[in-house]
């Protein structure tokens, strides 16, 4: 099993990023998702959080700007960030909990990606 997040980049304060986080292998079932992230010197920090029913959970800080978002057919997750401010600047990591089949038999256990940077320019 294995959690890809993809879509960082450079933008400039103001600007939008959509990323993504595509969940592969043999997959049964995933929970609940989330987005966190970190910053150089920081700990690693809830974003947003959203479960298998859509039911969605953000930071304070990103309250209105960033929209989180899955596709369940496609065991992908979304992260739709707007007005991205300088301080919104860190690598974002997708987590998931997820059910998959271990060589016939069911296993759970909690997944990150790899992360993605995110550079917003003042």
């Amino acid at each position: 099993v294995q959690l890809q997040a993809s879509g960082g980049g450079l933008v400039q304060a103001g600007g939008s990023l959509r990323l993504s986080c595509a969940a592969s292998g043999s997959i049964v079932r995933i929970d609940d998702m989330g987005w966190y992230r970190q910053a150089p010197g920081k700990r690693r920090d809830l974003v947003a959080t959203i479960t298998s029913g859509g039911v969605t959970n953000y930071a304070d800080s990103v309250k209105g700007r960033f929209t989180i978002s899955r596709d369940n057919a496609k065991n992908t997750m979304y992260l739709q960030m707007s007005s991205l401010k300088p301080e919104d600047t860190a690598v974002y990591y997708c987590n998931a909990q997820l059910l998959y089949n271990d060589y016939g038999s069911l296993s759970a256990h909690n997944y990150w990606g790899q992360g993605t940077q995110v550079t917003v320019s003042s």
